[in-house]
This record gives C-alpha cells, structure tokens and sequence, in this order.
C-alpha cells in the first residue's frame, strides 16, 4: 500500500539523509551531525503536533532548524539549495501519488478483467458509428478495453521507473563545489539514482514528472469515459440489455417522473473522467510557454489536483463496474431484432461457395432492404425469399454463376445464428471464445507482473525510509 507524505515530511527525510550520508562519507563532525539530528527531531516533532508547524519550503524550515539548535547547524545545507531540495520533494510527491494512483487503477483492470471471464458466452451486440454492427461476446468487448487500459498501466510503471529519481547534489543548476554524494542521497530516500544532468535535475525533471504522469491519467480518463458513455447509450434504451443495480448511489428516481431511473452514479463518473483531462491540460497549460526554471509548472498543490481527481475517477468507475447488471437473453433478442448478421452471409457464400465477396455483399442488402420494408427479422425472414433475392442478384450483376442459392435452409438459419458466427471466428484476436478466454488469461498475467513491480518499488521505497529513519536515531 503506497504512502502519501508531505513536503514537510520531504524536507525532514532530505535533511536526515544529509547528516547519515554526510557523517557517513567524513563531511561533518560527530558534534555537528548530533546537533543537526537533535534540532531536526524537534522540528519534526512540532510539525506531528502541530500542523500549522509543517512548512512546505526550506527556507521556512531552516529558521525552525536553527530556533532548535543555533546557527552553526547550518552547515548540513553545504551543497544544497532550495532547488535541488524542492524538486527531489516535488518528484518524491508525485512518485508517492502515482503509486496510489496505480493501486486504484489495477482494481478497476482487475474487475474488468474478471467480468470478462464471467462473459465468455454472453453475446451482445457491438456499434460502429453508433449503429448496431456485429454480434460479439461482452467478454471480447471487455478486453478491447482492458489492453488500452494495459498499455496505459504499462506506461505508468515506466513512468515511475523513468522518474524514480533525486535531484539532490543539483545544487541550484550546475551542481555544486561540495563532494555531497549524489548516489548515497537518492538511495537514502528510496529513488533508483540522481538525476544525471544538474539544470534538468532543478529545471526540467521537476515539470517533466508532473507532465507525463498527467498524459497517462489524461489518456485513461479518455478510455474510461469512452466505456461509460458507451454503456449510458445502452442504458437509455427502452428495453437496454445492461443496466446498473438499482438504489444506493448507483440511480436515483426523478422527482416528477415515477418511471426514471437516472444513472447518478455513470453521470458523476463521466463528469469525473472530463475533470481528469481538464487537470491533464491546465498541467500542460501551466509549463506552456515558460523559460527554465520558473515554478509555474512545480507547484505540488497545483499539480497535486491530477492524481488525487485520477484516484477518484477510477474509484467511482469500479462501483459503476461492481454495479452492472447484463441480460444476456435480451442482448440476444436485440441481435435477432436487427441484421447484425448479414455480413455473415456475403462471408460464407464466398468462404463456402466461391461467390466473389462484393456480389454476395449487394445480395445481402438487397435481403436486408426487404426484411426492413416488409417487417421481417431474421428469425422469420422466409426462405423462399432469399432464394428469389440471390437469383435476380445473380442475373444482374453476375450472370457467369448459377442463379440457384447454394445454402440450404439449415445453413442459411445458421449464419444468421449470432451465437454461431462469434463460435465461428478463426482470427487471432477474434472474439471465439478460446480466444477470448487466452487473451483473458494473457491480460491477467500481464497485470500481475505489473502489480508485483508496484508492490516492488513500494517496497523499496518504504524499506529505504526506514532504513534512513534508523540510521539517523544513531545521531540522537
């Protein structure tokens, strides 16, 4: 379970680090270094009982630090500024709430991951244009979003390796005449290694941090609120095939009209998922246009608004998946009630019968204007009648062919089947339910390596806080 700390928190860990790597390494006297501990206990102490007393910069901690102790205990900052301090804060930050974010983020992989496997067979219909176009399972729907989300989530954990990272020893720029050591400091604090270059380590790193993370939660929020409104379109229907559990904060009754069920739960997480691209732009808004250096991209509360509206969204998009209810009978009853399947007949006339593709493609409209003219489903759709459709599309169009319909009637209520025509894929990726069930058990495993490299660098985080922590209680 990730941690969130402070800039306080931030401020004391980097001066803590300061007196172990620098008493460590020879730097200061044991005086000194016990001095530092003691004054940096105190103030820490004050800031547990206090919160007015956490201030969020070193240079309001510093005048604390010396109230504590005297002025000698200055000395720790040799070869440090507010720069090089702050970013390392501001990265360790948005490392912290990237990690918690990642958290909220596998569960809602992982629930639609197992409603997936929980709809192998149930057969709804997919939309192209926002028309009904193939039969599909819910469950290769599913998975169609939950490899973009996969590719967003693996995104995030380069992000945080790409940016575990301490721009400590910086100093303001161009590093420092003092021998603080760069390497020892970053591992003290739980970051991989220093930022390399001294000004990208105070001028970019710092924005650049807030920049990315805020492109990927911009880019799941887009997938998110891509599927809510997909399933609010269902939801509207008159008789939808999904529906949310009614009650609790998922819906709500109108107050003038008894037979509404308004999905408040779906509105407030499409509102949630819009507010996660409004943070992701006013991020890049901040940083457009400014020199190096400025603080108009670092500031922590500014940009501390992303992951915690990101944490949200993916909270409110897990009770609108716990909240699904699917009909699988009236799913089929909407895919017999339209011609989703007529793509299938121009399929097997040619896969089966030899019938060039495009000829067998105008038969079907031509079947699919008359069954809409006349009233007919492909339920009831009479045999005779495409019988008499193939043959005057034969004579039209392509006279070299018999005019004698090659499928049987079996076949032919065959391949309107939409059960039948999803078991028929053969293509990789395709929604056969072997393949579903593959690409199923490929995601999961993909999202638990992911999920053991989060619990990893936690883990590495936490045990260098401690480990910094014990080490620095030696001073006191």
């Amino acid at each position: 379970m990730a941690r969130e700390h402070d800039e306080f928190f931030w401020i004391s860990a980097i001066n803590k680090a300061t007196v172990v790597v620098e008493g460590r390494n020879g730097l200061f006297d044991e005086a000194l270094l016990r001095l530092a501990a003691k004054g940096i206990d105190a103030v820490e102490k004050a800031g547990d009982a206090d919160p007015a007393k956490r201030p969020a910069s070193y240079i309001a901690y510093e005048p604390l630090l010396i109230a504590a102790t005297n002025p000698e205990v200055t000395a720790i900052h040799a070869g440090r500024s507010s720069q090089d301090i702050l970013s390392t804060m501001r990265i360790a930050i948005m490392r912290d709430r990237a990690m918690t974010f990642a958290e909220s983020f596998d569960r809602v992989i992982a629930k639609i991951l197992e409603l997936a496997r929980a709809n192998l067979n149930t057969i709804v219909p997919n939309y192209t244009n926002g028309v009904a176009a193939q039969p599909t399972s819910y469950a290769h729907y599913l998975l169609g979003f939950a490899a973009p989300l996969l590719r967003d989530r693996a995104r995030l954990e380069e992000y945080l390796s790409r940016y575990n990272i301490s721009s400590m020893g910086a100093m303001v720029l161009n590093g420092t005449g003092w021998p603080l050591d760069r390497d020892g400091m970053a591992k003290a604090l739980g970051f991989d290694r220093p930022v390399r270059n001294a000004f990208d380590a105070t001028c970019e790193a710092p924005v650049d941090t807030a920049l990315e993370f805020a492109s990927i939660v911009g880019s799941v929020a887009i997938h998110l609120g891509s599927m809510v409104n997909d399933i609010m379109v269902q939801y509207a229907q008159p008789r939808p095939w999904i529906l949310l559990a009614e009650g609790g904060e998922n819906t709500y009754v109108s107050s003038a009209m008894p037979q509404k069920r308004n999905p408040g739960l779906m509105n407030n997480c499409r509102a949630d998922c819009s507010d996660v691209v409004s943070e992701m732009n006013a991020v890049f808004m901040r940083v457009h246009n400014v020199v190096p250096g400025m603080t108009d991209g670092k500031s922590v509360a500014k940009n501390g608004r992303m992951p915690k509206a990101a944490v949200g969204m993916c909270e409110r998009f897990l009770k609108v998946l716990n909240g699904l209810r699917i009909n699988p009978a009236r799913a089929l009853e909407e895919l017999n009630s339209d011609w989703t399947a007529s793509q299938e007949i121009a399929d097997r006339l040619m896969r089966e019968h030899g019938l060039p593709f495009r000829i067998g493609h105008h038969m079907a409209s031509r079947m699919v204007s008359y069954a809409r003219a006349n009233g007919l489903l492909p339920l009831n759709f009479p045999y005779a009648e495409i019988v008499r459709i193939y043959r005057e599309e034969i004579t039209e169009e392509f006279p070299e062919a018999s005019p004698v319909f090659p499928m049987s009637e079996a076949e032919f209520r065959d391949a309107l089947d939409p059960r039948k025509i999803v078991e028929n894929r053969r293509t990789a990726g395709s929604a056969r339910p072997s393949e579903v069930e593959a690409m199923i058990g490929e995601e999961e495993a993909a999202l638990l390596a992911l999920k053991s490299k989060l619990e990893a660098r936690e883990g590495q985080v936490e045990k260098a806080l401690e480990a910094l922590d014990a080490d620095f209680r030696r001073y006191l």
